[in-house]
């Protein structure tokens, strides 16, 4: 019965290639839209009113189903060898401070803003608003509970999202956008307009750091050109978002995540 289910999921993998790179990205994005904010209740959109203390269940549940999804498709990652170079290392040691420094700088809210404002998009920055939940305040009373759901925040942050969005921005959109048979491009090719979508896209994805987005994930798509390893990317964004998690904990800036 085993071997029949693997030959099953192989063979879906193979038909539909673009289910390995996303369907765990869909699956984290999905659970995410439901996420409450200190201001907001989660699942409005869907007649949901979650409240903010519900945030490391929902969170948790993200992780848990994302992983699934990335162990079914696990074949799909197979296809790139896992190898590293010291550009990754580089790249992601840069990265750090540079994410940081251009967020603390919030100029999203101080002038991108306000000029939306004017043509009636200025909900688009506060769309980014990060959950900015601090398990050893909101969970003091718990101590166990408070540093388990930070163990899974930082399984998120460092294993999980790299993964998913490397995955899924420069394993397929990028390639998407340049052949009809996308998966035949090799890693590392792009074009103008895949080169655009690569920083595009993150920017869209991360509307609360406009001009953190565009400089990191311009940066990761000079790496990835360069090195043409799709884990170097992964390896550069978790250690960025290593540096954020440590960063966040030590200073006690949440809205950072």
């Amino acid at each position: 019965m085993i071997v029949m289910n693997n030959a099953w999921r192989t063979t879906l993998l193979e038909r539909h290639r673009w289910l390995a790179f996303l369907l765990p990205f869909l699956v984290f994005m999905l659970v995410g839209a439901l996420e409450p904010t200190p201001d907001k209740p989660g699942g409005g959109d869907v007649g949901l009113a979650i409240p903010y203390s519900f945030y490391p269940w929902l969170y948790t549940i993200k992780i848990a189903l994302t992983l699934a999804a990335m162990a079914f498709v696990l074949p799909g990652y197979r296809e790139f060898p896992v190898r590293f170079t010291r550009w990754g290392l580089i790249a992601g040691l840069i990265g750090g401070p540079i994410w940081i420094g251009l967020c603390l700088l919030d100029w999203e809210h101080a002038y991108i803003a306000p000029l939306l404002e004017k043509i009636g998009a200025g909900g688009l920055i506060g769309a980014g608003d990060r959950a900015a939940f601090n398990p050893l305040v909101e969970l003091a009373a718990k101590p166990p509970y408070a540093w388990a759901f930070l163990a899974v925040r930082f399984l998120g942050l460092v294993a999980v999202v790299p993964i998913v969005e490397e995955f899924f921005l420069r394993g397929w959109l990028m390639r998407f956008v340049m052949e009809r048979n996308w998966w035949e491009v090799p890693f590392g090719k792009a074009g103008a307009t895949a080169i655009v979508l690569g920083t595009a896209v993150p920017m869209l994805m991360h509307p609360g750091e406009l001009l953190a987005a565009a400089v990191w994930f311009s940066m990761i798509t000079w790496l990835m050109l360069h090195t043409r390893n799709i884990w170097d990317c992964v390896a550069a964004h978790a250690l960025t978002n290593l540096m954020l998690g440590i960063y966040v904990v030590s200073t006690g800036m949440w809205r950072l995540m």
